[in-house]
């Protein structure tokens, strides 16, 4: 491969890399990537469901050479995607060593810039800015300041070096200016005071802005991209018009739209660490189920709708889950654990602080509230999978589950607990008359997770009405409805929990 050049003269002699604005290149790249072929996530990879609705605006913003605003709740990879974007950015492009502004060595910019070549001329060192050091990035708050963005004046290097207080040479730039040729994302602009939008604003229409009342001509070459949650525009802030008016594209990003998508993303996500010796299993019907619990609190009438409800929820609930199989894992020796419904508990500190409650939701309490949802999703795989327990007109005894149902109307109970071992935990539901042959003949499971959809069996029998649960210390028991509301039970609570 031939060497980059190192000067401001084997540049210009090289003739490789010729001065180009940032929008004009990630144009050029984005269209040669829809020139082979490139469409929707391929575009930009590992944004599961964006493919036909997100990407191909943010593709159009592109090619028009806009700034962006990506709008949406949490959770929804807004920050992602502005970070995905610098992957259509030149590998390696040449800037003028000891700038500021990261100038291309043919066409300096600023003082700084031109003091450099006129004190080295072709002798002026160049570097090299890879992909990563071309984008930057900050999270807006109030107290953001245009000197943390922009830069500030020093007036005791202006004093000292002879410069006019207007002279670039006499400003310590901020992280803005420094992103100079590359990509600058604001991560929460309505958390930005209006005064400093103002001065983004300068950016984008003027190229100038007031730094303690000293106009500064900043001739900045960016692409601008800022995310937003509606809900801010109201509850912390807003954006200024003029600010919002200059922005070329405004993108609006979403929940994934399936089950199936939200899957991938949490799959995708989560870092499932397993130890020597030890590999949870985690069957797919955990995974439907977060995502599932998650969806369902999106609608849920105990939580805030405009906050949302992050995918992160999903990411930390299954991550969670295998910390808890790996744990009994390592508890009991065993290589192999799989996980059970039992350990579903494990995911609610990770589901109920990624949870804006409203009203009614924070007289119910977060745990609660985690427990509804829960039960809310086990009752959507159950309806999809299996017949309601209670037809209208009928006994819940005269159904598939009438050998179980009897057997917990004699008194009986099941006791499931997330550290007995595999072998204990199998015989603990297969005691249960009936069970396995309904769950046989509905569901039809594969061998290894016939224990598993037994365990779901049961807990769709509790949320559907037919059965009482009660927690126990590291677990659930299961007894009967009736037995259980007249207080015949032993030990546990005295109220069952509330059924989804």
């Amino acid at each position: 491969m031939t060497a980059l050049p190192a000067t401001r003269g084997a540049l210009r002699a090289d003739g490789r890399f010729p001065p180009r604005p940032v929008k004009a290149e990630l144009r050029a790249n984005l269209v040669s990537a829809l020139a082979a072929g490139q469409t929707g996530e391929s575009l930009f990879p590992g944004l599961v469901g964006y493919g036909e609705t997100v990407v191909p605006q943010v593709a159009n913003a592109v090619l028009a050479g806009h700034d962006l605003l990506l709008l949406g709740l949490r959770g929804q990879a807004k920050t992602r995607l502005a970070r995905s974007l610098a992957r259509f950015l030149d590998p390696q492009v040449p800037a003028l060593a000891g700038d500021p502004l990261r100038s291309h060595p043919l066409a300096p910019v600023g003082a700084v810039a031109e003091e450099i070549i006129a004190i080295h001329g072709d002798d002026a060192p160049v570097l090299w800015l890879g992909r990563e050091e071309r984008y930057g990035e900050k999270l807006a708050t109030p107290d953001v300041s245009v000197a943390d963005l922009i830069g500030d004046v020093d007036p005791i290097r202006a004093s000292r070096q002879g410069y006019d207080l207007g002279d670039l040479r006499a400003v310590t730039f901020g992280i803005v200016p420094r992103t100079n040729r590359g990509i600058f994302c604001i991560n929460e602009l309505p958390d930005l005071a209006p005064r400093i939008q103002v001065a983004l604003f300068n950016i984008l229409e003027e190229q100038d802005v007031q730094v303690r009342g000293i106009p500064l001509r900043l001739p900045l070459d960016l692409l601008l991209v800022f995310t937003a949650n509606p809900e801010d525009y109201t509850a912390r802030g807003r954006i200024i018009t003029p600010l919002k008016d200059r922005i070329g594209a405004q993108v609006l990003t979403h929940y994934p739209k399936t089950r199936a998508e939200g899957v991938a993303v949490m799959r995708q996500e989560a870092e499932l660490v397993n130890e020597p010796g030890c590999r949870p299993v985690i069957p797919a019907l955990f995974t439907e189920l977060i995502e599932e619990a998650a969806r369902a609190a999106r609608s849920s009438e105990y939580v805030d709708h405009k906050s949302g409800v992050s995918a992160r929820l999903t990411i930390a609930a299954l991550e969670a889950l295998h910390a808890n199989v790996l744990s009994r894992g390592l508890h009991l020796g065993e290589s192999a654990p799989q996980a059970r419904l039992v350990d579903l508990p494990a995911t609610l500190p990770a589901m109920t602080g990624k949870i804006e409650l409203a009203y009614e939701g924070e007289q119910e309490g977060p745990l609660k509230v985690g427990w509804h949802i829960l039960g809310q999703a086990l009752l959507a795989l159950w309806n999809e999978r299996l017949p309601p327990v209670l037809k209208e007109g009928e006994d819940e005894r005269d159904g598939p589950w009438k050998p179980t149902l009897s057997w917990f109307a004699a008194g009986n109970k099941v006791v499931l607990n997330d550290r007995s071992t595999t072998a204990e935990h199998e015989a603990a539901l297969m005691a249960v008359p009936g069970l396995a042959k309904a769950v046989d003949a509905l569901l039809k499971p594969v061998a290894a997770e016939r224990a598993l959809w037994m365990e779901f069996a049961l807990e769709g029998l509790f949320h559907g009405g037919a059965l009482a649960r009660e927690d126990s210390a590291r677990g659930m028991v299961y007894a009967d409805l009736l037995s259980h509301m007249m207080g015949r039970g032993e030990g546990g609570a005295k109220s069952a929990q509330r059924r989804g």
